[in-house]
């Protein structure tokens, strides 16, 4: 807008440029008369004050001052100049000025009814009273045209700068949406690897230490001459390695579904499996479930699978307790055991299956309690709220 301002301020100046030259030309008289000296300097001044009038207007309370200094020196040059042209040079130029920062309204009214009034008295200093009528015919359209000329052009500047403004305003929400773009592409990498971690932890991970513990336990018997249940314990092992390639391959393509939707018969496998492995009895209760969402079902699962892992790899236990029911409208797993136990503030690097715990139920706004002391055992606690909808039984 300051660029459209100053287009104006360079046409006001050649104009008032060319009628300072024309003075000369006009009144030669001018030209050898000390006049001319305060003549060129008012101009000067006059031209100086209106390309620096946005400076001086940021104070509302100099607009008057404005108004009223450069109509003054207005009224003096013309009166030096002794040239008529130069009333509706300098006073049309004040009045589209003045349009243009007060805009149409009383004031800018006001102060374009002064600057006629000014410059009808500069024209009878030069003319005769009788040939007033001659200046209101030509001052009064003129005045008018150059207040509407300036009025559109002022607007037109401003809806260009506005347009501007929203153009950028635009481009910044653009960039700050690109951003975000990139900030939720990076969320979401980070969410896959950890579900990827999970799933290759909770099948792999789990799946081979089940292998291991059975393969020691069949080793063992047969050592102790014990083949039948040696024998017994390699075809657990065959099937639960079938089990675990089946469920890799399923979380590799990102096509697993769960295929255990009793959630009593699922845990009771797997505590089949492993006292099977290991020889320690589980006592295991579970409460009257209702259906439960699959991503409910499959991290219970997954948790009881994976802390009969660390029992078993850990603990030293001789007897665990598998605990499943109903408090309030939360579903509470407890899985305790009577082993050595652990520090619960710092547990060693490297051991992901409290972590995978940890984030499987959290992702289904549930809450994990660990308990233990050197010595003493561990309870482990996990308790996950259940919709009404599931609850009536329907499926989530």
């Amino acid at each position: 807008m300051e660029q459209d301002y100053r287009i104006f301020f360079v046409f006001m100046t050649v104009i008032m440029v060319s009628m300072y030259f024309w003075s000369f030309i006009e009144q030669p008289g001018l030209r050898t008369s000390w006049l001319s000296i305060p003549f060129t300097v008012l101009l000067a001044v006059h031209i100086l004050i209106h390309w620096n009038v946005n400076r001086i207007i940021q104070n509302r309370q100099h607009i008057l001052g404005y108004v009223i200094g450069q109509s003054a020196l207005a009224f003096v040059i013309v009166h030096l100049s002794g040239n008529i042209g130069m009333i509706f040079a300098l006073y049309m130029a004040l009045i589209g000025e003045t349009i243009g920062i007060l805009g149409v309204n009383r004031r800018g009214i006001l102060a374009t009814v002064y600057y006629l009034i000014l410059s009808c008295g500069n024209f009878v200093l030069f003319s005769q009273k009788d040939e007033v009528l001659y200046w209101l015919f030509a001052s009064v359209p003129t005045a008018i045209f150059v207040g509407m000329y300036v009025l559109l052009y002022s607007r037109q500047a401003e809806a260009r700068e506005k347009a501007q403004a929203l153009a950028d305003e635009l481009e910044s929400a653009n960039r700050q949406l690109t951003e975000y773009a990139a900030r939720v592409e990076d969320l979401s990498i980070a969410n896959e690897r950890q579900r990827m971690a999970r799933e290759l932890h909770d099948t792999l991970s789990q799946g081979l230490a089940g292998l291991i513990l059975q393969l020691e336990a069949a080793d063992a018997h047969l050592t102790n001459q014990h083949p039948a249940k040696a024998q017994s314990i390699v075809g657990n092992a065959m099937e639960q390695a079938r089990v675990t390639l089946a469920e890799a391959r399923l979380a590799i393509d990102n096509l697993r579904q769960l295929s255990l939707n009793d959630l009593d018969s699922a845990l009771r496998l797997e505590n089949s499996r492993f006292s099977t492995a290991t020889g320690i009895p589980i006592i295991f209760h579970s409460d009257p479930i209702p259906p439960l969402p699959a991503p409910v079902t499959e991290t219970l699962i997954r948790a009881v699978a994976e802390s009969l892992t660390n029992i078993a790899n850990h603990a030293q236990a001789h007897n665990v307790n598998v605990n499943v029911g109903m408090k309030d409208k939360n579903l509470l797993l407890t899985i305790q055991d009577d082993g050595v136990g652990f520090d619960t503030s710092s547990i060693p690097s490297g051991h992901y299956g409290i972590l995978g715990i940890k984030e499987r139920v959290r992702l289904v706004n549930g809450s994990v309690e660990i308990q233990s002391e050197n010595g003493k055992g561990t309870i482990l606690k996990i308790e996950i709220p259940i919709s009404p909808l599931a609850l009536s039984g329907a499926p989530a």
